[in-house]
C-alpha cells in the first residue's frame, strides 16, 4: 500500500521531468536558513498534476508530480514531511521530505474506501491522520498511518459523521476536530453528491487516542443543507468554519462558524458578511501565526476576507479572482488562486483550492 521510490525512478514512472535540479536546491537552501515556504497541488499547462513549494515570494522552488489533482496538503511541525492528498473520492496520497534526506512515498487508502483530501500530523510527528470514506457503507473513518515507517496504515477510528473534510488537532495535542461535511460519495459516480435531501453536516471532537467522541455539534435543520468544511484554530482554542451551502442559490446562508467543546456550535453575526456576498461557498480557512486573525477566501466571489477573532469583525477585504488558498505569511496571509497567482505573482500553473505552510 506504501511504495519508497527514488526521486529519479518516481520522476520516471509518470514520464515527467519537471524538477529541476536549480529549482530543487534552490529548496534545499530556502529549508537551511529556515525561510518562510509554502506548498500547494497544481494542474500544468499540459494537464499534469504535481505539489510545488514555493517561498514568501510566489517563486516556484521544486514540484513533485502527483498521479492526480491534488487536493488539500498536511506539514509535520516536527519534521520536514509534507503529505498531499488526492481530491475526493481519489485513493493516492504523496509524502515528500522537503529537507530531501528521504526520498518521497506514495501510498494508498485501503479497498474500498477513498480519501476526502485533508490530514494532519500528530505533535510529535509520528502518526498521519486522514479523513476517509469506506464509500459501500457511507461511513466516515479517519485512517491512522505509521510516518516512521513508510506511512503504512496501522488503524482507524470513526469520524462520527458522513463525509469528514477537514481535520484539525486541538492544542492539547490529542483532541481531533473534525469537519463531516455530511455529504455521501461514491467512486463509481465521481463527484456526484448522493445525499442532498438529508445531508447532515457536523463538528466533531474526538480522542485521537482511542477514538472515543468527546463532543458532537450537528447544523440546525434550518440550514439543513449547509456542509461545514475547513477550518482553523484561534489561539483561545475556538474553531472558526467554512462552509459551502447545498441549498437554493438564492438564499444566503450563514458561511462562517465557530465550534467549541463546551459552549458548542454557533453562528456570528460577523458584519457586513453577508453583504459582501460569498457566494453561498468558503473554499479555505486559515489562521495567522498568533491565532488572532483567521482568513476565509471564495473563489466564486474572489474575495478574500480576514476577521479580528477577538472582536468578531472583519478588519481587511479584498478581491482576488479565483482565490482559494490561504497560509499564513510574515506579513499577513499568503493566497493563491486557481487562475495561477501565488501571493500576487502571476506562476505559469493552476493552483488547487489549498495552500499550506511547508
Amino acid at each position: 500500500m506504501a511504495a519508497r521510490v527514488s526521486r529519479r525512478d518516481f520522476l520516471a514512472a509518470f514520464g515527467l521531468s519537471f524538477l529541476s535540479d536549480i529549482a530543487f536546491n534552490r529548496l534545499a537552501e530556502a529549508a537551511d536558513k529556515d525561510a518562510s515556504l509554502f506548498a500547494s497541488a497544481f494542474m500544468d499547462k499540459d494537464g499534469r498534476f504535481g505539489t510545488a513549494i514555493l517561498d514568501q515570494d510566489g517563486n516556484i522552488l521544486s514540484t513533485y508530480p502527483l498521479p492526480g489533482r491534488g487536493h488539500g496538503m498536511a506539514a509535520a511541525t516536527a519534521s520536514t514531511w509534507l503529505v498531499t492528498f488526492a481530491r475526493r473520492p481519489g485513493n493516492f496520497a504523496l509524502a515528500i521530505d522537503i529537507s530531501k534526506r528521504h526520498d518521497p512515498v506514495l501510498f494508498k487508502s485501503p479497498p474500498h474506501t477513498h480519501f476526502y483530501g485533508h490530514g494532519v500530523f500528530s505533535r510529535d510527528g509520528r502518526l498521519l491522520f486522514a479523513t476517509e470514506n469506506r464509500f459501500e457503507s457511507g461511513r466516515g473513518l479517519i485512517g491512522i498511518y505509521d510516518a516512521t515507517d513508510g506511512y503504512g496504515r496501522i488503524g482507524e477510528i470513526p469520524s462520527h459523521g458522513i463525509g469528514p473534510h477537514e481535520i484539525a488537532m486541538m492544542p492539547d495535542g490529542h483532541t481531533l476536530c473534525i469537519a463531516n461535511g455530511g455529504i455521501l460519495t461514491h467512486p463509481d459516480t465521481g463527484r456526484a453528491k448522493l445525499n442532498l435531501h438529508e445531508m447532515q453536516s457536523s463538528i466533531a471532537f474526538m480522542d485521537s487516542r482511542h477514538g472515543d467522541v468527546i463532543a458532537r455539534f450537528d447544523v440546525p435543520e434550518s440550514i439543513r443543507r449547509l456542509s461545514l468544511r475547513h477550518m482553523a484554530v484561534d489561539h483561545k482554542m475556538t474553531v472558526w468554519l467554512g462552509g459551502q451551502y447545498e441549498g437554493d442559490e438564492s438564499e444566503l446562508a450563514p458561511l462562517i462558524a465557530t465550534a467549541d467543546m463546551e459552549t458548542g456550535l454557533e453562528f456570528p453575526n460577523i458584519a457586513p458578511i453577508r453583504e459582501l456576498g460569498l457566494a453561498n461557498y468558503v473554499g479555505s480557512v486559515a489562521r495567522h501565526g498568533d491565532g488572532r486573525k483567521i482568513a476565509f477566501s471564495s473563489p466564486r466571489s474572489g474575495r478574500l476576507i480576514v476577521v479580528d477573532a477577538d472582536k468578531g469583525i472583519i478588519s481587511k477585504a479584498g478581491m482576488i479572482p479565483n482565490v482559494c488558498g490561504v497560509a499564513a505569511s510574515k506579513d499577513g496571509f499568503f493566497a493563491t488562486s486557481h487562475s495561477g497567482e501565488a501571493n500576487q505573482r502571476k506562476t505559469a500553473v493552476h493552483w488547487d483550492n489549498h495552500v499550506v505552510n511547508a
